[in-house]
């Protein structure tokens, strides 16, 4: 019974990554997970965006994947259908986007995309070189001119249920305290009939996606499902807060062929 403890705990463990965001690991409980940081493939990144970007205007973004040595790294693992996973969110945490550069070889990845105001941007870029056995995190700090969008203060909900794109969707914890392995539920109905929703589809190979951070954009995790069993109206995800204090979560699901995505703020307190 003690060595099963012992092999649990270690299942659960967080990685730490150099730029300062938690790393979950990619895999599910099915899987094998890391409980130390030897699996992760050390990296660097040059970021290669144009001079002043502006609001709303298409910006083609450029991220050169390095090894320790300054060599770009050349073959990347395909993890939930992607070569990379990148996240977009604003100073406030008002605004997210998960999208997905192309690999164009030679270590670069590259992409075009828009920010919806002026202000502050962290972009985060995760990847798994070849060999590797979780995913690199690297991330960039971007400047977008324009018009701010005003700034939304980061109030935990009162209420863990929210509709979205005609979806009810509730979001309940085992228990919620901070550096400590634990349980995120979301339901998802009906909004209109309250009928619970049993027909999820797979989105990039998992039944869903959750992205967690911390009110100053830089603890970070990225959490996948425990099982891939099951097309709903459940879906549980594990993972643990790495420090007490307010976290932006956001939920996506994939349903009759359109992907949604459900925001909430939780207060995660002090073990």
């Amino acid at each position: 019974m003690k060595q099963f403890v012992i092999a649990l705990l270690l299942l659960t463990t967080l990685l730490l990554s150099a730029c300062n965001s938690v790393k979950v690991p990619k895999s599910t409980m099915g899987h094998s997970m890391s409980a130390t940081p030897t699996d992760v493939v050390p990296t660097k990144s040059d970021w290669k965006i144009a001079d002043h970007p502006k609001a709303n205007e298409d910006i083609p973004i450029s991220i050169f994947i390095k090894d320790k040595a300054n060599q770009p790294i050349k073959s990347f693992e395909t993890v939930h259908e992607k070569k990379m996973h990148l996240f977009i969110v604003s100073k406030d945490l008002a605004y997210f986007s998960h999208i997905h550069p192309n690999y164009k070889g030679d270590g670069e990845f590259a992409i075009t995309t828009a920010f919806p105001a002026g202000g502050d941007y962290k972009i985060i870029a995760e990847f798994t070189p070849k060999g590797g056995g979780d995913s690199s995190i690297e991330s960039h700090w971007q400047h977008v001119e324009g018009e701010a969008a005003k700034e939304e203060p980061l109030v935990p909900d009162q209420e863990l249920t929210k509709v979205v794109d005609g979806k009810k969707v509730s979001l309940t914890f085992d228990h919620l305290l901070a550096d400590k392995t634990l349980h995120l539920t979301f339901t998802i109905t009906d909004a209109t009939t309250d009928k619970p929703i049993k027909n999820l589809q797979p989105y990039l190979g998992a039944m869903g996606h959750t992205v967690a951070m911390s009110s100053d954009a830089e603890k970070y995790l990225h959490i996948h499902p425990m099982s891939t069993a099951g097309n709903g109206p459940k879906v549980i995800f594990m993972t643990i807060f790495p420090e007490p204090g307010i976290y932006k979560v956001w939920g996506q699901f994939k349903h009759e062929g359109k992907v949604f995505t459900v925001p909430f703020v939780i207060n995660v307190p002090q073990k």
